[in-house]
């Protein structure tokens, strides 16, 4: 047997479901939109997105084609976690949640901090390097 997807109604509503989870989850709900105030500041928002869709069918009816029931369903919960705030080139993490519980949340949340540190030591590594 080969590989090839067999086209039933379940995978229909399967695709119909995961299409319109698509539409309405993206990179601009997780990271979105930058916002320049007009003192030069750029906010940019970002938040947490958990999702979920469970889908069913089945078929049923003696005759040939069988009838189809089929149901789906999902969720969305988008939870705003902070603001990366750029001010004349230094970003920084304004958090708008509850601290970070896990380790990895911290991290990700010490990233912006890390990258203006090695940033700011090449720079100083240039300049003694030209002087």
């Amino acid at each position: 047997m080969d590989n090839m997807e067999k086209k039933t109604p379940l995978n229909d509503l399967m695709r119909a479901t995961m299409e319109k989870i698509h539409e309405m989850v993206d990179t601009n709900t997780i990271v979105g939109q930058p916002i320049t105030t007009p003192d030069g500041v750029t906010l940019i928002p970002i938040s947490k997105v958990s999702f979920g869709f469970g889908s069913g069918g089945a078929d049923y009816g003696k005759v040939q084609p069988k009838d189809f029931g089929g149901a789906a369903g999902a969720g969305v919960k988008i939870d705003p976690v902070a603001f990366l705030v750029i001010k004349e080139g230094t970003t920084r993490v304004l958090p708008v949640a509850v601290p970070a519980s896990t380790t990895l949340d911290r991290v990700v949340e010490m990233v912006p901090d890390l990258m203006d540190k090695v940033e700011k030591y090449f720079d100083k590594k240039k300049e003694e390097e030209t002087c």
